[in-house]
C-alpha cells in the first residue's frame, strides 16, 4: 500500500459530497437534511486541508476552521429553530412545514 496522496483525499471528498447530496435530495426530515448539510461542508473541509497539505500553505487549513465554526453557528440556530417548529407543529417533515405558504 502506497502512500495516501492528494487523489485520495479528493476521492474522499467526492464521495462526502455525493452522500450529502443524495441525502438532500432524497429525505424529507429537517434533522436529516441538516446532517447532510454538515456532510457537504465537511466534504469542503478535506478539500482545503488537502490542497494546504500539497501547497504547503497553512491558508486552507485556517478556512477549514472557519467554515467548522460557521458550520456549528449554523447547526446552534438550525436547531433552535427546529426545536420551536416542532413543538408548534409536532413534525419534522419538510412537506408538512408550510408556515410561509400563503
Amino acid at each position: 500500500m502506497g502512500p495516501i496522496t492528494t487523489a485520495h483525499y479528493l476521492v474522499l471528498s467526492a464521495i462526502l459530497l455525493l452522500i450529502g447530496v443524495v441525502g438532500i435530495l432524497t429525505r424529507r426530515n429537517v434533522i436529516v437534511l441538516m446532517m447532510s448539510i454538515e456532510i457537504i461542508l465537511n466534504a469542503v473541509n478535506v478539500n482545503l486541508i488537502a490542497f494546504s497539505r500539497n501547497l504547503d500553505q497553512l491558508d486552507g487549513q485556517v478556512f477549514a476552521i472557519f467554515v467548522i465554526c460557521v458550520a456549528v453557528a449554523e447547526a446552534a440556530v438550525g436547531l433552535g429553530i427546529l426545536i420551536a417548529l416542532f413543538r408548534n407543529r409536532e413534525t419534522v417533515q419538510v412537506d408538512e412545514i408550510d408556515l410561509l405558504k400563503w
